[in-house]
């Protein structure tokens, strides 16, 4: 028997609410993913499908074996994990004294998370180099929400969702390397672009990086500090 079941699980509305769904995938303790289920809700919410989502794997995994969860909700995750304790406390209500919304899930996913070890794991969403199985629930999460049909490997499915690259987006990291290689990448390539750049006419008066001002109506150019005299912009 596996010492660890590695799992991620994912829900999905179309224009929330609408159209929804569920899925999860489940590998074994190398990460591989062995089987997966996603199933339709018909018009819900996404914080809907998310719980569901959730519930729906719980129910689906050996309560004996350890669990890790990869999930990109938040909300589904702080509510089961952090905000339960103080809903209970306050009779299942807000700290507005609203009742707490989804709270049949909330109890669903709370009774399903007693007495067993469950770990939870904070994805980011649609990222290219993201959790592999995070994708793959989001995809099969997506297509059901779609369809409305149940698929999975218990509805005969032979192969695993494959992640789509139109639905995912650059890291945080890979786009600021992008904007930096965009804006010159190094303060010496800002420089380098700025001393060819074309000159303008000064709007307003203003003070060059050598101290002295420059008149409204006189050519200035870009230089790494900013707007001065043309012959300045090389130094």
């Amino acid at each position: 028997m596996s010492d660890l079941i590695i799992a991620a699980c994912d829900g999905a509305a179309k224009k929330n609410p609408g159209p929804a769904a569920w899925a999860w995938v489940v590998a074994d303790s190398d990460g591989t993913p062995q089987r997966w289920e996603a199933g339709p809700l018909g018009h819900s919410t996404n914080n809907v499908a998310e719980l569901t989502a959730l519930a729906e794997l719980l129910e689906a995994t050996d309560p004996a074996v350890p669990l890790e969860v990869r999930m990109d909700s938040q909300y589904a995750m702080n509510a089961v994990t952090k905000w339960i304790a103080s809903w209970k406390r306050n009779g299942w209500l807000t700290a507005a004294k609203k009742p707490v919304a989804n709270k049949e899930l909330v109890v669903r996913i709370d009774a399903l998370l007693q007495n067993r070890a469950v770990t939870f794991q904070h994805v980011a969403a649609h990222q290219v180099d993201g959790d592999p199985l995070n994708a793959i629930a989001d995809v099969a999460a997506s297509d059901a929400a779609t369809s409305q049909e149940p698929a999975g490997t218990a509805h005969g499915a032979r192969t695993i969702p494959e992640p789509r690259p139109e639905r995912m987006t650059a890291s945080p990291a890979a786009r600021t390397a992008r904007t930096s290689r965009a804006a010159g990448g190094s303060s010496a390539g800002r420089a380098k672009k700025a001393s060819s750049g074309a000159t303008i006419k000064a709007k307003f008066p203003g003070r060059c990086h050598c101290q002295k001002p420059y008149a409204a109506g006189e050519k200035i150019a870009k230089n790494a500090h900013g707007w001065g005299h043309v012959e300045c912009r090389d130094a």
